[in-house]
């Protein structure tokens, strides 16, 4: 299942630390940051659980970028 999500994020490089971050939770199979619309693309495992796994993805965000923003 994929969905998307906006954010906000200051520069294209914190974009890129968030989409690594995004990458490295568990249970998110891909993600994908695109700073010029501020939308992230998050393709999640199978059974995992949506909410949970964002909320994760919101914290090792904020982790590499205080300042940053996804609005689940």
């Amino acid at each position: 299942m994929k969905k998307n999500y906006k954010i906000e994020v200051d520069c294209a490089n914190c974009a890129n630390k968030m989409e690594q971050a995004a990458k490295m939770t568990e249970g998110v199979k891909d993600a994908i940051v695109n700073f010029m619309t501020l939308k992230m693309t998050v393709e999640f495992e199978d059974g995992a659980d949506v909410k949970g796994v964002m909320q994760n993805v919101l914290k090792n965000c904020k982790a590499v970028e205080d300042d940053c923003e996804i609005y689940l």
